[in-house]
């Protein structure tokens, strides 16, 4: 693809997935964006794992798509637990429209930088924003001390993002009570090795396994320690990581101030249940990249809150579900399981409402 030198001349802070497919989807559009990333390197992490349908659809014209499909796992469905016992399951794959795949972030990554490459582009590492200000048609962005001048800058820096910093704007939001805590294992013999599961635990707390590669799985808990919050054994060879964190849900008002603009978690977090946080960051950096071309950023920031908001409440409106200590709300949910499960019709709309658009 040839890039058009006239074209504006845009910034995108932050090369996680976010920023990638915002750096891809406008060099084969024949724009040069700089990416910046304040990392040394690529990330070896894994935050992010499921991806879903839609996703794949944004990503398939820039080869990134074949790619993906080339090393992920695809899910066979969710098996839903009240401690060991199972009660209910979903099927994935019914149609083209319900299959999650299941890859690792770092390796999302890695194939969006391969596509950037080819487009003839690459991320600057080891560079960070320092800060930036609007000046008429310009923002003069500060980067390692020097001042440099951009049309356009696209902060897609996740929920610390010095460009929503150096903006001036609130965040708002909240944060969850207590700690989260993740593990990320090697298990050859752990059962079902292609099946979400998930398994609601006393007192109103969950856990789930997420298949990431063959034999190697994501424990997330609501519980100090992921691994011993699992009601059944699962027979642990490697411990890549643990660890724990917090859960933020927020959004900023405005995804667009003057010639900035925001996308992924700069602009919006939530739990992770529903695994939407990067298919929500690729379908804004997406938005952008297209908006860009067909002088259609004036829409940008209405169209994208709308769409975070809806995520947002969705995603919250199951975690508050599936985590509520209420013994009758406990019960609705359990019974809707099971009775998705006897109808598959049921089943195959809860798996559309479970991976939205």
């Amino acid at each position: 693809m040839s890039i058009d030198p006239a074209k504006p001349r845009i910034l995108i802070v932050g090369a996680g997935p976010t920023g990638l497919t915002a750096a891809v989807e406008l060099s084969r559009r024949g724009y040069a964006p700089e990416i910046i990333e304040k990392r040394p390197t690529p990330s070896p992490f894994s935050r992010a794992v499921g991806i879903m349908p839609h996703s794949l659809d944004l990503l398939r014209p820039s080869g990134v798509s074949d790619a993906i499909l080339t090393e992920a796992i695809a899910f066979e469905g969710i098996r839903f637990h009240v401690g060991t016992h199972q009660i209910g399951r979903l099927p994935m794959g019914f149609d083209a429209s319900s299959q999650v795949y299941g890859l690792p972030q770092d390796r999302t990554e890695a194939l969006l930088s391969d596509a950037l490459h080819r487009f003839g582009s690459k991320v600057r590492y080891d560079t960070a924003l320092d800060g930036l200000r609007q000046a008429g048609n310009e923002v003069i962005a500060t980067i390692k001390g020097e001042e440099r001048a951009f049309d356009y800058v696209l902060g897609a820096d996740g929920v610390k993002s010095q460009t929503r910093q150096s903006l001036g704007l609130d965040y708002p939001g909240f944060d969850l009570p207590g700690l989260w805590s993740i593990a990320d294992v090697d298990s050859p013999d752990w059962r079902d090795p292609h099946w979400f599961q998930g398994f609601m635990l006393p007192q109103g707390h969950i856990a789930v396994v997420v298949p990431l590669a063959p034999n190697r799985f994501r424990v997330i808990a609501s519980l100090p320690d992921a691994l011993a919050a699992l009601p059944v054994p699962m027979p642990v060879t490697t411990l890549h990581r643990a660890g724990s964190f917090t859960i933020s849900i927020r959004q900023v008002m405005q995804y667009r101030h003057g010639r900035v603009f925001l996308a992924g978690d700069a602009a919006h977090c939530h739990s992770p249940v529903g695994g939407r946080g990067m298919n929500l960051g690729i379908a804004d950096a997406c938005d952008f990249a297209e908006a860009m071309r067909n002088n259609g950023l004036d829409g940008y920031s209405a169209r994208r809150h709308a769409v975070a908001k809806r995520v947002i409440a969705a995603s919250e409106g199951a975690r508050r579900m599936l985590q509520s200590p209420n013994p009758l709300a406990r019960g609705f949910v359990q019974g809707a399981m099971r009775l998705a499960t006897r109808f598959p019709p049921l089943a195959h709309f809860a798996m559309r409402r479970f991976i939205g658009d």
